[in-house]
C-alpha cells in the first residue's frame, strides 16, 4: 500500500507514533532541531497545496469575523490574564508565564491538517493561523509592555517577523503551485499530500520532546505536574470554545476555533525569553506538545458529533 495514504488514512496514530518517538528516543532530537523550521514551511506549503486558491482567504465578512476571533484569542484573553496576574501577585511564576504565552500566541501551523484528520475542511484554520501571526507584533506589545519577565520586545519582533515571512513565503509558493501546476488534483493526490503532512509533523515533534524526556527521568513529579497542567489548559480550551461555538459556527468553524483556541504555536516566544525564565518553561513547551498530538484522537468525537447534528 501507498506509504502516504496509509499515513493519510491513519493520522492520528502517526502523531502519536511521532510523540513516542520523541520521548523514548531523545537522541534523534538533536539532529532534528537544525531541520525545524524547514518543516514548519513545508508543513504550511503542503496545507496550502490542498485548497482551492479561491477558498483560502473567504469573503470580506468572513475576514471581519476571523479577525475579531484573532483579537479575541491573542489580545483580550491574554490581557484578562494579565490583570488577573498583577492583582494576585504571580506574574512571575513559571505556572503563570506558561499559560500568558499559550494565550498570547498564533495557532499552530499544523492546525489546518488537524481540521482534515476531523474530516473537516482546513480553510478556515489557516486563515485564522495566518492573520494570528501576522498580528502577532501588535497583540504582543501590551503584554509584554505589562509583563517585562516575557523579556525584550525587539528580540519577540523579529522573530515574529521572520515566522510570518516564512509563513508567507509558503502560503504564496503553495498558492502558485495549485494554480498554475496542480487546478483539477485528483482523490489520490490530495490523499497523498495530506499522508506527506501528517508524516511532516509527526517528524517535527520529535525535535521538540527532549525537555520532557530529562525532567521525566530527573523529576518524574515534576514532569508529570507540566504534562497535566498542559493537557488541562489545552483541552480545556478546546472544550470551552465547542460548546460556546457550536449552536452559533457551522461544524467546519467550530472544528477550527475549538482546535486554535487550545493548540497555540508557544515554541515562537522561546527565543525572546530571558535564559532564567526559559529554563523553567522548556519543560512546559515540550509538555505541551502532547496533548496538541492526542488532540486528533482525544477530541475527535465532539468535532464528529458537530458534523452528525449540522
Amino acid at each position: 500500500m501507498n506509504p502516504l495514504r496509509l499515513a493519510a488514512r491513519n493520522g492520528p496514530y502517526v502523531l502519536v507514533a511521532g510523540l513516542a518517538a520523541g520521548l523514548l528516543l531523545p537522541a534523534l532530537a538533536e539532529p532534528m532541531r537544525a531541520v525545524l523550521p524547514p518543516l514548519v514551511a513545508l508543513l504550511l506549503f503542503l496545507t496550502v497545496l490542498r485548497i482551492e486558491p479561491s477558498l483560502l482567504l473567504g469573503s470580506l465578512v468572513e475576514l471581519r469575523q476571523v479577525g475579531n476571533t484573532v483579537i479575541s484569542f491573542q489580545l483580550i484573553l491574554p490581557l484578562v490574564v494579565v490583570t488577573i496576574g498583577l492583582i494576585g501577585g504571580w506574574t512571575g511564576t513559571p505556572v503563570f508565564l506558561s499559560l500568558l504565552i499559550m494565550m498570547a500566541a498564533p495557532s499552530i501551523s499544523g492546525s489546518a491538517n488537524m481540521c482534515l484528520m476531523m474530516g473537516h475542511p482546513p480553510e478556515y484554520a489557516l486563515r485564522l493561523m495566518v492573520i494570528g501571526t501576522a498580528v502577532l507584533p501588535l497583540t504582543v506589545f501590551p503584554i509584554f509592555a505589562l509583563v517585562p519577565e516575557l523579556g525584550d520586545f525587539q528580540s519577540v519582533l523579529i522573530a515574529v517577523l521572520r515566522l510570518f515571512l516564512t509563513i508567507a513565503g509558503a502560503t504564496v509558493a503553495g498558492v502558485l503551485l495549485r494554480r498554475f501546476f496542480l487546478r483539477n488534483p485528483s482523490e489520490t493526490a490530495l490523499k497523498n499530500l495530506e499522508g506527506l503532512a501528517t508524516i511532516t509533523l509527526a517528524v517535527f515533534v520529535i525535535g521538540l520532546m527532549p525537555s520532557v524526556t530529562a525532567a521525566a527521568l530527573t523529576d518524574p513529579g515534576l514532569a508529570a505536574f507540566w504534562i497535566g497542567f498542559a493537557c488541562l489548559i489545552n483541552f480545556g480550551a478546546q472544550l470551552v470554545m465547542f460548546f460556546l461555538a457550536r449552536n452559533h459556527s457551522a461544524a467546519d468553524k467550530t472544528t477550527a476555533l475549538s482546535i486554535v483556541a487550545g493548540n497555540r504555536n508557544v515554541a515562537i516566544f522561546l527565543i525572546a525569553l530571558p535564559s532564567e525564565v526559559t529554563a523553567s518553561l522548556l519543560v512546559f513547551i515540550g509538555a505541551y506538545q502532547i496533548p496538541m498530538y492526542l488532540t486528533p484522537i482525544v477530541m475527535r468525537r465532539f468535532y464528529q458529533e458537530t458534523a452528525t447534528a449540522e
